[in-house]
């Protein structure tokens, strides 16, 4: 292209004599890398969880965690416990029975508290429901089962024949709530005597469980 001509154009911005002379010099594009968007703060400085309500697309707050878990059941509560079973204070170890199947089997808690009276001396510095205390328990669950009319218990007394395979799995503390099913496996009711399986759960962890051989009868 003429020199004069490109002078004469109106997008000309350089002398041609520069324009002739000066090097090519690469171009490079300057990428401004990707900005990316922060996620919704709450006012409290902490991210807000949210869930999607099952119905559409409206959004519901997270449950609190006090709120979370639903209350265990009372299929029979401490005053019917003590109507059947012959304990009292301070060894009675069950406080709540939460599922009951007539001539089968038991589910019942106990709330293991720091106001235990065990607990001062097993042990002062690391409270463990004791072993022993923990089969009892089991054991008086197997008494409520044991002492309703659907087995043929005789509703006065109930007592310890043998127990076998016992293993415990890990230790229960002050805090926990031991849940325990007793489940009849075995009953010759012409000598009221009765084979059970005992398990023990904190939560979802078995904590303890054998087989235990109980009798009814009177004093």
């Amino acid at each position: 292209m003429d020199p004069a001509a490109m002078l004469r154009s109106p997008c000309s911005i350089v002398s041609p004599g520069s324009l002739l002379t000066a090097p090519l010099l690469p171009v490079r594009l300057a990428v401004q890398p990707r900005r990316r968007v922060p996620g919704f703060i709450a006012p409290s400085g902490r991210p807000s969880v949210a869930r999607r309500a099952a119905a559409g697309d409206k959004f519901e707050a997270e449950t609190p965690i006090e709120k979370s878990f639903p209350p265990f059941p009372t299929v029979m509560d401490i005053n019917q416990i003590r109507d059947i079973l012959p304990h009292r204070f301070p060894f009675l170890l069950v406080d709540r029975v939460i599922d009951y199947k007539p001539g089968e089997y038991a589910v019942a808690i106990k709330n293991v508290t720091i106001n235990d009276n065990f607990f001062p001396g097993h042990f002062p510095e690391r409270p463990i429901m004791p072993g022993v205390l923990m089969v009892e328990a089991m054991a008086q669950v197997g008494g409520i089962v044991m002492l309703q009319p659907e087995v043929g218990g005789s509703r006065e007394n109930f007592f310890f024949a043998g127990i076998d395979k016992v293993r415990f799995r890990k230790p229960v503390i002050a805090g926990d709530t031991l849940i325990m099913r007793m489940t009849l496996i075995k009953l010759q009711k012409r000598f009221g005597i009765a084979k059970m399986e005992g398990k023990a759960y904190v939560g979802a962890d078995l904590v303890c469980e054998g087989e235990f051989l109980m009798a009814t009868g009177s004093e």
